[in-house]
């Protein structure tokens, strides 16, 4: 059977090139934002479609397919943080209402093209919001067989403290997510992924790797991060470091800032702005710095040689923490396409 696949909300392909390393053909990706194309494109055997989503249509869709497909597959994260346990405090926001729309858009486009298989993978919050249960619905009422689940990142080698959910859908019967593939006692950790790269001062970019290269501390920082101590917290430090809103008793239940990480376990969830120590538990497990923009690829399971800048343009760093934060991890992404090939595989022996 000839399997094609269509990447909506595609970013810099993380979730492209992990169906693409599980052996399915991936035509083309959308994404509102120009910047990916260059990863996308140079990283995978695909085409980058700038263009909003509320734009796309069901025909346009159906014509970037091959003509010999014999499965079409569309797959697709809608941009994830109106989702977040932050931004659904704020639901009143007119971009966070616009930004829950998009899945609505996904379903519209679902129902023109009638794909044969279907992936979803977005936040855990998701689950409880009635535009997430319409989305099930819509499938269910055209003949797809449903199934979703809140998986564990370690679970299926991805080296973080991260929960996504995961959805599957297919016309030509029931599919399951694979089974875990990793226990608690062989999870991948922040030591296998980034044990091996040169070490940085803060504020150094390697000589080798323009995206190993460490955001420098102010001078307080640097004293904060002396005295945090791998899995640690702001309460490690002396009183004359702490942060006004540490002092307040409202601030004591929030330690999960200004943190180290730790070798042997899995990293937190890398968000948005992974690249700054004061954001998150997103200090070197050992050296004075948060990590660098290349270690975040890697817990985000890109390959190192994956490229993410273009050498010939002018590129914001606040832009690729972007991307690099907002991916789907590769491993998810390839969970996902093996989880599709073992459905087909199955039906084809049956």
């Amino acid at each position: 059977m000839k399997v094609a696949a269509i990447d909506l909300f595609c970013g810099v392909g993380g979730l492209t090139y992990g169906v693409q390393q599980a052996g399915i053909d991936v035509i083309a990706g959308y994404d509102i934002e120009e910047s990916c194309s260059f990863a996308y494109e140079t990283n995978n055997n695909a085409q980058f479609i700038n263009k909003d989503i509320k734009d796309v249509t069901g025909e346009e869709i159906l014509s970037l397919y091959p003509e010999d497909t014999d499965i079409k597959v569309l797959i697709g994260c809608a941009p994830c943080q109106p989702f977040s346990s932050y931004s659904l405090r704020y639901k009143e926001n007119e971009n966070t209402i616009n930004k829950m729309d998009l899945l609505s858009y996904f379903g519209k486009i679902i129902e023109d093209v009638q794909p044969d298989v279907v992936s979803m993978e977005n936040v855990p919050q998701l689950s409880k919001e009635t535009v997430f249960l319409d989305f099930v619905n819509l499938l269910k009422n055209n003949n797809y067989s449903v199934e979703w689940k809140v998986v564990f990142g370690p679970d299926y080698g991805v080296p973080q403290n991260r929960k996504r959910l995961i959805l599957l859908a297919s016309k030509l019967g029931e599919i399951k997510l694979i089974d875990p593939l990793f226990t608690k006692e062989n999870y991948i950790t922040v030591r296998d992924v980034i044990g091996s790269l040169p070490p940085l001062e803060s504020g150094e970019e390697s000589i080798d790797d323009s995206m190993h290269r460490s955001v420098k501390l102010n001078s307080i920082n640097m004293e904060r991060i002396k005295q945090s101590i791998p899995g640690g917290t702001w309460r490690d430090w002396d009183e004359s470091l702490l942060l006004a809103c540490h002092k307040k008793k409202t601030g004591k239940s929030y330690p999960s800032v200004y943190g180290r990480m730790e070798w042997d376990k899995p990293a937190p969830t890398i968000t948005t702005k992974f690249y700054g120590y004061g954001n998150g538990r997103f200090g070197h497990p050992e050296q004075n710095r948060a990590i660098s923009y290349r270690e975040g690829a890697l817990l985000q399971t890109f390959p190192i040689n994956y490229k993410f800048i273009n050498p010939e343009a002018p590129f914001s760093l606040r832009t690729l923490g972007i991307q690099i934060g907002n991916a789907v991890p590769v491993k998810l992404g390839e969970v996902i396409g093996v989880s599709i090939n073992r459905h087909l595989v199955y039906l084809n022996r049956n």
